[in-house]
């Protein structure tokens, strides 16, 4: 044996040079660190310090506020995502297991995704009014592209020899639907739900800037147009901590669900 290879084979695995919370902490810290020294000393009515926005934080966003404008924003938020959620996992199954129903729905779909969901906030107000009903619509007509997506890439991806194998014991129907296509694809799956999640918190804003009553969007273009700026900067930072807990809690769902995939790809990582 070389000198080469006996000191990478004495070397062993590679430590962290950082624990993991710290290093996930490192890079919002130090932005916030240089947005509290850029700001400290500003004057600018538009760019008021991050001291100022803190200390505005607890008298803006009271308890009450919290029920009526937070909460509903978030049920709109997680209807609209439940309903995208549904439907694209339903027809993008669907889509991919037939060669036919592909062809045909592909020039479709390619020219629906290609328009902007905020276009049709006006044309879904027609049909579906301005309450709480045309902003759960607008959620879900943005949300449903990336997991419809996903999920005929992810069935149309199953691997033919688990499919053949799956038929040659007799697993049909709903079993195979199941255990083999939709468990298959729900890596692809879990992608196009993590897409969909951010476009659902900018559509959720976007569609309360429209003939709304309350909501986090409503409660900000309010603050805007009442030149309440440290209030308003208050409302973008807290859209900003609503993405980042979904996020967490939309990785804690992914890693339950998915927790075989990942013990497979560790698997592989060391045999490799």
């Amino acid at each position: 044996m070389t000198r080469t290879s006996c000191g990478r084979a004495g070397r062993g695995p590679r430590r962290r040079v950082l624990p993991r919370p710290v290093s996930v902490a490192a890079l919002p810290l130090v932005l916030v660190s240089l947005w509290w020294v850029s700001s400290a000393g500003s004057t600018d009515v538009y760019w008021p310090p991050l001291r100022t926005i803190l200390e505005t934080f607890p008298e803006v966003w009271t308890g009450e506020r919290w029920r009526g404008d937070v909460l509903p924003s978030v049920l709109r938020l997680l209807a609209g995502y439940a309903l995208a959620a549904a439907a694209g996992v339903a027809l993008g199954t669907v889509i991919g297991s037939h060669r036919r129903v592909r062809a045909v729905c592909e020039p479709v779909l390619e020219f629906l995704r290609a328009v902007p969901p905020p276009v049709l906030v006006p044309v879904i107000m027609l049909f579906a009014g301005i309450g709480d009903t045309m902003r759960i619509v607008v959620v879900a007509a943005g949300c449903v592209w990336p997991v419809l997506l996903n999920t005929v890439e992810g069935v149309r991806a199953v691997d033919a020899v688990v499919a053949e194998t799956a038929r040659a014991y007799g697993i049909t129907g709903v079993a195979r639907l199941r255990s083999v296509v939709l468990r298959s694809a729900s890596p692809q799956i879990f992608a196009g739900l993590r897409q969909a999640l951010s476009i659902g918190i900018i559509l959720m804003v976007i569609s309360e800037m429209f003939a709304a009553g309350n909501g986090l969007g409503f409660t900000i273009v309010q603050f805007q147009r009442s030149f309440a700026i440290p209030d308003m900067w208050t409302g973008i930072l807290l859209l900003g901590l609503l993405g980042f807990v979904l996020s967490v809690l939309f990785r804690l769902v992914e890693r339950w669900a998915l927790g075989w995939y990942h013990g497979l790809r560790a698997a592989a990582r060391r045999s490799g």
